[in-house]
């Protein structure tokens, strides 16, 4: 198990560029198995979660070529679908939840697709209820092995229809997007994702071929074609990532810049960053963070009611960030109610924050609330062991602003989500070894 070691308590300057949305990255890598012809891939960005899913593609027979940092060509015109009934299969996806979005694909070109039970967080129950629902609207056989929790889907022929999903899923909506292309007919999707991953997604296939209307919306009507061309795509920014940068520069008074931050696809969270007193400033396409020398108040509603946070589907505010939202909370003028709506055990992270000094009150699984030391009193340095790539990147950035030096255990789930983190935090002046 590796460790981060961090002297919090020190100012920080300087420009940070974020990665490929990783989120992004898992929905584009599985839509290659669509086609015969070499796709192109820039931005991918080089984290566990990412590579992991490049590992199982070139084990399914894609042929893979790195061409330099981030960018890769994938061709599958060979797949091993004898891998996916294997032994070795059933590790291998169950290691990284965005593998079940392999399944759509792999349904819609070769009639089949397998996947064991996937892995990823441990933050609650994540079902997979919508994914396997559509693939069955769409005229697949489902079947279920309970001894080794498979998952298998067959179908001669896919038919398009029209459902309403019974939760606007992004990972669900990808997958029955991606099964559909290649249906017979045509296929309408009401309370569909539309967050801006998703559009990318789209987007690509219907540069490759595919006939998919409504992007952007929650509804989407996708006519089936016979086959899929090659493309090239560019990942955009991860949105995740742009937010924990925001947290970090007001939460160490530093004065940053993120660049390239695709500021159209960031939806609300430039906005609910600032109704926690955080200046942001927007400069052509790089975001701006002066140093809150004097820290950050919270603006209440304009009854004067105590402000809430809390996640929607897009273009709602994000669930990856509340994580960021209650630890920037935890040093503002005021306080906040941080409520976590899509994940039961998102918030148990909050007592690692309390043994720093925070004041936090967690009310039930999904609550809660806090109230801001003004900078008055700074967190203390402690040891800890992160959860979840989003608590754990949250405790990095307490650990960052508090006095002292503290210890993060388990890091390999913070290098799921974020790139060569420690070394970028170094090049704005971080104090951060990786043990």
């Amino acid at each position: 198990m590796k460790t981060f070691k961090i002297e919090g308590g020190h100012q920080l300057k300087g420009s940070i560029q974020p990665q490929g949305a990783k989120n992004e990255a898992l929905q584009i890598l599985c839509a290659v198995l669509l086609s015969s012809e070499k796709i192109t891939l820039h931005n991918v960005p080089n984290i566990i979660d990412i590579n992991k899913l490049i590992t199982l593609l070139g084990k399914l027979g894609v042929k893979i070529e790195k061409l330099k940092h981030g960018t890769y060509t994938f061709q599958a015109n060979e797949v091993n679908l004898p891998y996916l009934e294997s032994e070795a299969f059933k590790e291998d996806g169950r290691a990284l939840r965005g593998s079940i979005m392999i399944v759509g694909p792999l349904l819609a070109r070769f009639g089949k697709g397998y996947i064991p039970k996937p892995g990823g967080d441990k933050i609650g129950r994540r079902r997979l209820d919508t994914h396997f629902e559509g693939f069955i609207k769409l005229g697949a056989t489902f079947r279920y092995n309970r001894e080794d929790y498979f998952y298998g889907v067959e179908a001669k022929e896919l038919k398009g229809t029209y459902m309403l999903l019974d939760e606007a899923s992004v990972t669900g909506t990808a997958n029955i997007v991606m099964a559909a292309v290649l249906a017979t007919g045509t296929t309408t999707i009401y309370n569909a994702a539309c967050e801006p991953y998703l559009q990318q997604l789209c987007n690509m296939l219907n540069r490759m071929g595919a006939k998919i209307s409504g992007v952007g919306s929650n509804m989407l009507s996708i006519t089936g074609v016979k086959q899929l061309k090659g493309t090239t795509h560019t990942m955009l920014p991860d949105m995740i990532e742009i937010g924990s940068w925001i947290g970090l520069a007001a939460m160490t008074k530093s004065e940053l810049t993120i660049k390239n931050v695709s500021w159209d696809n960031l939806g609300q969270i430039p906005d609910v960053f600032r109704r926690l007193g955080i200046t942001i400033e927007r400069k052509d396409d790089d975001m701006y963070i002066p140093s809150h020398t004097n820290g950050y108040e919270v603006q209440n509603y304009i009854d004067g009611s105590i402000l809430t946070v809390s996640d929607a589907p897009w273009p709602g505010f994000t669930p990856d960030l509340l994580s960021i939202i209650l630890v920037i909370a935890t040093q503002a003028r005021g306080s906040i109610l941080v409520h976590q709506k899509m994940f039961e055990s998102r918030l148990f992270f909050v007592d690692k924050l309390i043994d720093m000094g925070a004041k936090i009150i967690l009310c039930d699984p999904h609550r809660a609330n806090v109230i801001g030391h003004d900078f008055k009193s700074t967190l203390k340095a402690t040891t800890m062991t992160s959860p979840d790539i989003r608590a754990g990147i949250s405790l990095l950035i307490a650990a960052l602003s508090a006095k002292g030096t503290s210890v993060i255990h388990n890091i390999e789930q913070i290098d799921r989500g974020y790139e060569n983190i420690d070394q970028r935090l170094k090049a704005i002046g971080a104090k951060i070894e990786r043990i």
